[in-house]
């Protein structure tokens, strides 16, 4: 009997191989839709808002279609094939083309009858003003209370507001 030696780059590269060939079946089953791809985006948390930045090169801003609610921002749109890009004389082909729909959840709820959208150099910016209640606000510590406190009511100490000479001024996001 003969030892063969296991080559794993040699078996991940057969199974590459061979769920490129399903998907690539399935890709022909489905070939009556539209094909859909999903943009790159960013989500910032600001002190007042969060900002949302999508990118969308050589899409037309009238393509765009943008919904913010509370919890959510959906956008959707669509890239059209440049003229002879379906042509057979292209080699490699790596855009997206076609329709494209995302969903971005939002941490926190914003006041999205307040949202505005900036579109500049293919980049679309959302700046969704946060609700009231998750602005930061400033609570009082009085640091007396808290030196002199176990450390099971520390929290609590710390979390009533008290005005006198020794208190401290902390922020805190709410």
């Amino acid at each position: 009997m003969m030892i063969q030696r296991w080559q794993p780059i040699e078996a991940m590269e057969i199974l590459r191989r061979q769920i490129d060939q399903v998907f690539g079946e399935f890709k022909d089953l489905s070939s009556d839709r539209s094909p859909t791809w999903a943009p790159a985006i960013e989500l910032q948390d600001t002190p007042e808002n969060l900002l949302l930045r999508v990118l969308l090169p050589g899409i037309d801003r009238n393509e765009i279609d943008i919904h913010v609610s509370r919890e959510a921002v959906s956008i959707a749109g669509e890239r059209h094939y440049p003229n002879g890009a379906k042509d057979p004389g292209y080699y490699r082909c790596e855009f997206s083309y076609g329709k494209f729909y995302r969903v971005v959840p939002l941490p926190l709820p914003v006041q999205h009858e307040r949202a505005s959208a900036e579109f500049c150099d293919g980049i679309l910016t959302l700046t969704l003003p946060k609700s009231q209640e998750y602005h930061h606000r400033l609570v009082k510590i009085n640091l007396g209370e808290m030196a002199s406190a176990t450390p099971a009511t520390t929290l609590e100490a710390a979390s009533e507001p008290v005005e006198n000479e020794s208190s401290a001024t902390v922020a805190t996001a709410a």
